[in-house]
C-alpha cells in the first residue's frame, strides 16, 4: 500500500510543477497595460456622463384633479307629516301601526263625536228659530204695505174732494171754510202715506237683519259640522307610518299628535359642509350617495337645498341631497355617505414626478414621518420644474420655480410659474441642472 501512495504523491508533484511553468510562460508572453490603459473605464464613465439625459417630456395642460370630498349624513323621509287631533274627545280607533303603508284619504283614526253631533243639532235648531223670526218680520212688512195701499187710496180720495171743493168755492156754492177743510184732509192723508212707507222701510231693514242672523247661524252650523268631520282623521299623503304616539281609549285634545307619516317616494340626506366649499355647490348639482345598509349600491342624487344660514360657531352650512327611492327600501335614520366633486377653477395639472425634490431632505423627512413621503402627508407651497428651451435639434432645460396647489392621486395643481403649452420634464434618466442638453424619449409628447 505504501508504494502506491508514494507513487501518487510523486505524480501530483510533477503535474503541479508543469502547470505552474505553463502559467508563467503565458504571463511572459502577454503585454501588460500601461497607466493610460488603466484609466480607460473611468474615461468611459466620464464620456457617458457627458451624453444628453434621456427624458420624458409632457406639455402643460389645464385641468382639474377630480377631487371629491365625502360627508356623512342621515337619511330622512322626503316629507314628514304629523297627524294631530283637531277636536277634543276619546280616541275610539287607531287603525294603523308603525310600518304600515297608507294612501291619501285613508281613514286612520276615529275620535268620539257625540258632543260634536249635539253641537251641530243645537246650531241647526238656532237656525230654525232665526228663520221663524224672518218669517214674522216679513209678515209685519206685508201688513204695513197694506196700510200704505190704504193711505194711498185715502190720499187720492182727499185730493179728489179738494179739487171738487175748490170748484164749488169758485162758483160760490160752498163756503171757504169747507174748501180749507178739504185741503187739510189731503195733507193728513199724505202724511199718513209717508208714515206707512217709512214703517215699511224700517221693517224691511229688520227683516234683513234677521236674515243676516240666520246666515250667521248657518255658518255656525257649517263650523260645527266641520268640527264633527274632524273626528275622522285621514292621511294627507301616500307614505308609511313612522311613529305611533297614542293608543285607543286615551283622551285627546286639539293638537294632540297621534301618528307620524313619512313620504319615502324620495329620501333626503342632510349634511353639513364647510363655508369654504360653498362656492363649489349649486342647486341641482349631481352627487353620489352610498349607504352602509346597501354597500353594493351607488345612488345618484342631487342637491335640492342649500341653507342660507351657516352655523356661526362651526361655520358649517346645512345642505340637503335628494335621492330616488322607487322600491321604498331606503328608510330613515340610515348612515349615508355623500361624495361631492370639487369643480373648482381649472388650473395647470402636472404629475408629482415632475417636481424636483432634494433626495437627502426627502429621505430624512420620510424617516421622520414613518416612511411616508411628505408630499402625501401635506402639500408643498412651491417646487421646481425643468422646462425645455432652445431649438428642437439641441433642446436644453431650465429650472423654473412654481407655486403648487392641491394634490390628488399623484397629480398636483400649479398655481403659477407654468403656462399652458410649456413643455416640461416628467422623468429623467439622470439628475438634471439648468442648461443641460436632453434627449426626448419615444414616450414624450411631440412639439
Amino acid at each position: 500500500m505504501f508504494p502506491a501512495v508514494l507513487w501518487c504523491r510523486r505524480t501530483f508533484g510533477v503535474f503541479s510543477h508543469l502547470v505552474l511553468a505553463g502559467f508563467l510562460m503565458a504571463l511572459a508572453g502577454c503585454n501588460f497595460p500601461n497607466a493610460e490603459a488603466e484609466s480607460t473605464p473611468q474615461a468611459g464613465r466620464q464620456a457617458a456622463a457627458n451624453q444628453p439625459a434621456t427624458v420624458n417630456v409632457a406639455t402643460a395642460q389645464a385641468g382639474d384633479l377630480g377631487q371629491t370630498r365625502e360627508y356623512t349624513g342621515t337619511t330622512q323621509p322626503f316629507r314628514l307629516v304629523s297627524l294631530r287631533s283637531q277636536v277634543e274627545g276619546q280616541l275610539l280607533d287607531l287603525a294603523v301601526t308603525v310600518g304600515d303603508a297608507v294612501t291619501q284619504g285613508q281613514v286612520l283614526a276615529q275620535v268620539d263625536a257625540t258632543v260634536l253631533q249635539a253641537n251641530v243639532a243645537e246650531a241647526q235648531a238656532e237656525v230654525a228659530a232665526r228663520q221663524a223670526e224672518v218669517a214674522q218680520a216679513q209678515a209685519e212688512v206685508s201688513d204695513i204695505q197694506t196700510q200704505v195701499s190704504t193711505a194711498k187710496v185715502e190720499l187720492q180720495q182727499a185730493q179728489s174732494d179738494l179739487k171738487r171743493s175748490q170748484s164749488l168755492f169758485q162758483e160760490g156754492a160752498i163756503a171757504e171754510q169747507q174748501s180749507e177743510e178739504a185741503r187739510n184732509r189731503v195733507a193728513i192723508a199724505a202724511q199718513a202715506l209717508r208714515s206707512a212707507q217709512e214703517q215699511v222701510r224700517t221693517q224691511q231693514q229688520a227683516v234683513a237683519a234677521v236674515q243676516g242672523r240666520v246666515a250667521a247661524q248657518r255658518a255656525v252650523v257649517a263650523g260645527e259640522q266641520q268640527r264633527q268631520s274632524f273626528s275622522t282623521l285621514t292621511s294627507s299623503i301616500d307614505g308609511v307610518v313612522v311613529e305611533r304616539l297614542t293608543e285607543p281609549g286615551n283622551l285627546v285634545q286639539p293638537g294632540t299628535e297621534l301618528l307620524k307619516l313619512g313620504d319615502f317616494s324620495q329620501v333626503k340626506v342632510a349634511v353639513q359642509i364647510s363655508e369654504l366649499e360653498l362656492g363649489d355647490l349649486r342647486l341641482g348639482q349631481p352627487v353620489q350617495v352610498s349607504l352602509d345598509a346597501f354597500p353594493k349600491q351607488k345612488i345618484r342624487g342631487r342637491v335640492t337645498r342649500i341653507s342660507p344660514a351657516a352655523d356661526p360657531v362651526a361655520r358649517l352650512v346645512p345642505i340637503e341631497i335628494t335621492i330616488p327611492n322607487p322600491d321604498g327600501r331606503i328608510g330613515s335614520g340610515l348612515l349615508a355617505r355623500v361624495a361631492l366633486a370639487q369643480s373648482g377653477q381649472s388650473r395647470i395639472v402636472i404629475p408629482e414626478t415632475a417636481l424636483q425634490v432634494d433626495q437627502d431632505k426627502n429621505q430624512s423627512r420620510q424617516s421622520s414621518s414613518g416612511g411616508k413621503p411628505p408630499a402625501e402627508r401635506q402639500p408643498r407651497s412651491n417646487g421646481t420644474v425643468f422646462v425645455i428651451t432652445g431649438a428642437n435639434d439641441q433642446p436644453k432645460v431650465i429650472a423654473r420655480e412654481v407655486m403648487l396647489g392641491d394634490r390628488n392621486d399623484g397629480q398636483v395643481e400649479v398655481l403659477s410659474g407654468l403656462q399652458e403649452g410649456d413643455r416640461y420634464i416628467t422623468l429623467s434618466s439622470k439628475a438634471l441642472k439648468a442648461g443641460d442638453l436632453i434627449r426626448p424619449s419615444i414616450l414624450s409628447d411631440q412639439p
